[in-house]
């Protein structure tokens, strides 16, 4: 083979291998990139599931019967004089909502029963000086009905069993029980048994006796 043909082979291989070195650089370089997947649509938010309110039980009110009782209040007069009669007013309320039926004993209801005020002239103790009454079995007679609402009232003079002859500050208390509170009428004489006290709450009051 002559020179000439020799190079010219060689020309050809020459040119043979940059072309394929050429389409492979083009097939790694420009080759275009590959779309990206989509995106996944996200799943929608699931409501949060809110916890129900709770509850509260309804509130009890109380009915006029639960709530209160018996309601008493004392009055005298502000001030007196020394052997005059000093009259104290004992008033019973029932706050409650159904008819009571108090007895009366023991209490300003029946005037003097005993020794049931504490009374103080300038602090020192008020000697009692009325009777002491012995009891038999209350008959209904002897019961105060009270209605729901109702007052009841009882008025005695002091000075007829309380030493009230000095002159000073008198401060007069009535610090109970009530001796038998109860929702029914006895029909007969009742029991010792039986009876239920009721304590009740007055506010105390205070009169001034002057000398004559």
């Amino acid at each position: 083979m002559t020179r000439g043909h020799v190079g010219w082979v060689a020309l050809c291989c020459l040119a043979l291998s940059g072309g394929g070195c050429s389409s492979r650089r083009e097939s790694a370089e420009g080759k275009p990139p590959e779309p990206a997947a989509p995106a996944q649509p996200s799943a929608p938010a699931q409501p949060s599931a809110e916890k129900p309110p709770e509850t509260q039980a309804p509130e009890q009110k109380e009915t006029p019967a639960m709530a209160t009782t018996l309601e008493c209040k004392l009055s005298v007069p502000p001030s007196a004089t020394v052997g005059q009669p000093v009259e104290l007013l004992f008033q019973l309320t029932n706050r409650t909502a159904a008819p009571l039926y108090v007895l009366s004993w023991r209490s300003p209801l029946e005037r003097v029963g005993g020794r049931d005020f504490d009374i103080t002239r300038d602090g020192a103790e008020v000697a009692y000086q009325g009777p002491m009454k012995k009891r038999a079995a209350p008959s209904p007679d002897q019961y105060l009905a009270v209605a729901p609402g109702a007052t009841v009232e009882g008025r005695l003079d002091l000075a007829l069993a309380y030493d009230l002859s000095q002159p000073g500050r008198y401060r007069i208390a009535f610090p109970g029980p009530l001796m038998d509170v109860t929702d029914k009428l006895p029909d007969t004489a009742r029991s010792f048994d039986v009876m239920t006290a009721r304590p009740v709450t007055c506010a105390p009051v205070e009169t001034t006796l002057t000398k004559p």
